[in-house]
């Protein structure tokens, strides 16, 4: 192991004597649902910038009714204006027909908002029904009144209809005419018309994100993905708690299973029949269609689309009026290639491109026909997310990792090509929310020992003002212990980026035990410079009971291009464990660590990841095993076989990579701990490793969460499981 000490930041949140002093945290501190402190101030509730560029959206609370309302401020001076008159849209809305007037506060605080394009009109989902009004002329609409809920809602371009879900199906309601129309038949839970499936929108279109139609930038057509679900196995999630139980039957293909058959279609917003893009090149058992949209005339639709290995994805331009693709061009890596998001569109029709066939995420500028005009990034280093391109047309805004790995910064660069320019100046973590025409952003920085402010900046990076910076003195009041970013080296020289926490009272002539976090997970770095609340605080409140803390990113987590996760391509487990020990070699090579006393424990991949070195290594004495995949061929389809093919294509490394196959290994003390409804990470994952286990004659401890997902969120639960785990950990640690 090959030594390397160099600290990127000591950040000790405490000095000299005041280290000495101060309070204990303690776990109704942190998680008490009555009594938790709050260590943190509430930062405003920016919702958006305006289609100007020079005001935002804030929303803010009424002292008197204590309902929320919304104000423009401008950006520059931070001047504030009621955005509508409060009491004038509450009497609009109480004489809407049909409409319990009783329910109108309700509406204003609970229901969810969307704005018009013009940002003239709100749009309410509330009890599953739109309401909608219309500040200019006081009007207000409820534009709709039935059984079944209007999901995944939004205005057309223009501002002058809007679109919904109802059932399987897809709606258009005219404003003008006050008229709604059915644009799509035949939908059911298997047949879905512009709305996603559970593993689309967990693997490919973002969690919670189950919009599945998307309108010309002109508002004269819609296009939708359809998803035959026919072939997708279900599966059975329990609810216990009832007398008689509640099943949810989900559709979840688990790997090697087929995914649901997609198709593209075109329709009028005045509603006719659908045109349906020609996807005769691909075949539809091996085809996913991971983003959609259309360029900047409406003249095309863009789709992405991908085999189901995902080991490569084309960009595809279609006609909606014929349905003829014209393929522009087809990313490959040395092993999968990752969703990066769809073309940015320029006024003169080229486009901005992301891709990491470098082994780094990089932007590329694109001729309409896909010829390459330039590479406008490049190095060991990535970009992280592209916010725009300024009015001029000059400079393009994005963010990345140039100076380091464990933070973000926002740059710019030259469209005609040139260096990245550097605009922030803090150390730490730096999101970036730019407006429309790139001329301000505001950013919102923490590091590790500062919780989250926000500052505005204009397009040169200078800070205008300071929105929020308030740090509460309860989190100075508290006795915390120091922590340190290092890099170790691996037995074959990567750099590891770690996280060390020591007791406040450190004292080198000691022992110490050490617990270690992990998630381990393909390019999903822990170890960052940016505040992680109460989950660090929980940590701290370990390392003040005599543990010190250790995170530290095997390779194919650690955010360092995707170069870095190719190397785990078909086999899970062995790569990331043995990066996992080098890392506690070098920390076990200090004076002051008890080697015999190591816990680990970690989350989802981390609860596998956790399971895993459980049994496939003595490092560990301890460990704590969350919503734990046991075994690859029990997760879902779109994320394993990116990393791990298909079963039938890749046996072995199934074999190598499960929990199940080991639990006769299991050596130290395991605790499991699951949700009983979780629709993420089944339950069967656990279920079935207590069974090897059990079959093994291996004691283990078990909890298990009833009513709770993939995350335990219910706040009695959590107080629970985090005293579960602190006393598990004290007392076999």
């Amino acid at each position: 192991m090959i030594k390397n000490t160099m600290v990127l930041a000591l950040l000790a949140l405490l000095t000299g004597a005041a280290v000495a002093q101060g309070k204990l945290l303690t776990l109704d501190d942190l998680y008490h649902p009555d009594n938790k402190v709050t260590f943190t101030a509430v930062m405003p509730g920016i919702l958006h910038w305006m289609k100007d560029g020079e005001y935002y959206v804030q929303r803010r609370i009424d002292q008197a009714s204590k309902l929320p309302y919304l104000v423009r401020v401008h950006a520059p001076t931070g001047e504030a204006a009621p955005l509508y008159d409060g009491t004038a849209v509450s009497a609009a809305l109480a004489r809407l027909d049909g409409f319990d007037k009783a329910k109108v506060g309700l509406l204003r605080s609970r229901g969810s908002v969307l704005f018009s394009p013009d940002e003239s009109a709100l749009l309410w989902r509330f009890e599953g029904d739109l309401f909608y009004h219309n500040f200019k002329r006081n009007l207000s609409l409820r534009v709709t009144q039935t059984d079944q809920p209007e999901r995944e809602a939004s205005f057309s371009p223009d501002g002058k209809a809007i679109a919904y879900i109802r059932g399987f199906d897809l709606f258009v309601y005219d404003l003008r005419h006050k008229r709604e129309r059915r644009l799509t038949r035949g939908g059911n839970k298997n047949l879905r018309n512009g709305i996603l499936d559970w593993v689309y929108q967990e693997e490919i279109y973002g969690r919670g994100k189950f919009r599945a139609y998307w309108w010309s930038p002109d508002s004269s057509r819609i296009v939708y993905l359809q998803l035959d679900e026919s072939p997708v196995p279900r599966f059975t999630v329990i609810d216990h708690m009832a007398l008689h139980l509640k099943r949810e039957r989900t559709l979840y293909p688990k790997a090697g299973d087929p995914n649901p058959l997609p198709r593209l279609g075109v329709v009028s917003r005045t509603g006719g029949r659908t045109r349906w893009i020609d996807l005769g090149e691909y075949n539809p058992s091996n085809l996913l269609i991971v983003r959609v949209g259309w360029n900047r005339d409406s003249t095309r639709v863009v789709f992405l689309a991908q085999n189901k290995d995902q080991t490569w994805l084309d960009l595809n331009l279609a006609d909606p009026k014929k349905g003829r693709v014209d393929h522009l061009f087809r990313e490959t890596t040395e092993a999968w290639v990752d969703v990066l998001g769809r073309p940015l569109w320029l006024k003169d029709g080229s486009f901005l491109w992301q891709s990491e066939r470098s082994g780094w995420r990089h932007l590329y500028h694109y001729r309409a026909t896909g010829e390459l005009i330039r590479t406008l990034t490049s190095g060991d280093w990535e970009v992280q997310s592209l916010h725009g391109v300024d009015k001029s047309g000059v400079w393009v805004y994005f963010s990345g990792t140039k100076r380091s790995h464990i933070g973000r910064d926002v740059y710019r660069v030259r469209l005609q090509g040139g260096n990245p320019e550097r605009l922030s100046e803090r150390e730490g973590t730096h999101r970036a929310s730019f407006n429309q025409q790139c001329s301000f952003y505001l950013d919102r920085w923490s590091d590790i020992g500062t919780p989250t402010q926000v500052r505005l900046h204009d397009s040169q990076g200078n800070e205008i003002r300071t929105l929020f910076n308030k740090s509460l003195e309860t989190l100075s009041n508290y006795r915390l212990g120091q922590a340190e970013f290092h890099q170790v080296k691996t037995r074959d020289g990567f750099v590891m980026e770690a996280l060390l926490i020591k007791p406040p009272d450190f004292d080198p002539s000691r022992k110490y035990p050490v617990l270690s976090n992990t998630y381990s997970g393909p390019h999903s770095p822990s170890v960052r410079n940016v505040w992680a609340g109460t989950g660090y605080l929980w940590h701290q409140l370990l390392a003040q009971k005599g543990y010190v803390i250790w995170i530290c990113d095997n390779r194919t987590a650690s955010g360092k291009g995707a170069q870095s996760a190719w190397p785990l391509y078909r086999n899970f487990g062995k790569l990331e464990l043995r990066d996992l020990e080098d890392g506690l070699d070098w920390l076990k090579s200090h004076s002051w660590v008890d080697s015999d006393r190591i816990a680990l424990w970690g989350w989802s991949f981390g609860g596998y990841m956790t399971s895993y070195a459980m049994t496939h290594s003595r490092s560990f004495k301890i460990g704590i095993a969350g919503a734990p995949v046991t075994d690859w061929h029990l997760y879902d389809t779109i994320y394993t076989e990116r990393y791990m093919s298909t079963p039938e294509k890749n046996p072995e490394g199934y074999k190598l990579s499960s929990v199940l196959e080991a639990a006769g290994d299991l050596h130290g003390k395991l605790m499991i701990i699951h949700g009983t409804m979780d629709d993420n990470v089944h339950l069967q994952n656990t279920i079935q490793l207590v069974h090897k286990l059990q079959e093994a004659g291996k004691q283990f401890d078990l909890m298990i969460y009833p009513k709770s997902r993939h995350r335990v969120s219910d706040e009695e639960q959590v107080y629970h499981m985090r005293r579960l785990m602190t006393d598990f950990i004290l007392k076999n640690l």
